[in-house]
């Protein structure tokens, strides 16, 4: 199983979740966290999809350095990230983090740590294509403080 993923097929949360557990269990983990993001339907006009563009090698490598970084930080058994790129609708799983760990506590940092990055440093382009028209995503303050806890930490 590949730690990192990056890919335009839809995948089975439930089903990645199962065989990351296996894994971890393996590997003698006390703890597995798994978080899955869906693409929001969006507070303003109706959201018909989201376009989201990446660069093949470049994204692969932000996201294996974001997954090393979180293997160094705190101590886990694994670690995995799948991103969605291409058309998706609302509702649609657009990513997913599993960590593992002898104790909670890391598995939940680490899970966490990798949702900031991944949110904001990932390098990933989304247009919200809607009722009205198309407008790229730009960056949002609230992503950016995120990441204040996890640094110099």
């Amino acid at each position: 199983m590949e730690d990192v993923r990056v890919q335009s097929d839809p995948f089975d949360a439930a089903m990645e979740a199962a065989a990351f557990a296996v894994r971890a269990g393996a590997l003698d983990a006390g703890a597995v966290v798994t978080f899955s993001g869906l693409v929001r339907g969006g507070t303003g006009p109706k959201l018909l999809r989201l376009e989201i563009e990446h660069y093949p090698g470049m994204t692969e490598r932000a996201i294996h350095a974001m997954r090393d970084e979180a293997r160094e930080r705190w101590q886990l058994s694994a670690a995995m990230v799948i991103h969605r790129y291409g058309s998706l609708a609302p509702g649609e799983p657009i990513m997913m983090v599993a960590t593992a760990a002898r104790h909670r506590a890391e598995a939940f940092s680490a899970a966490e740590f990798l949702m900031d990055y991944l949110k904001s440093r990932a390098p990933f382009w989304k247009k919200e294509v809607t009722e009205e028209g198309a407008n790229w995503v730009a960056a949002r303050d609230a992503d950016e403080a995120a990441l204040d806890r996890w640094r110099g930490a």
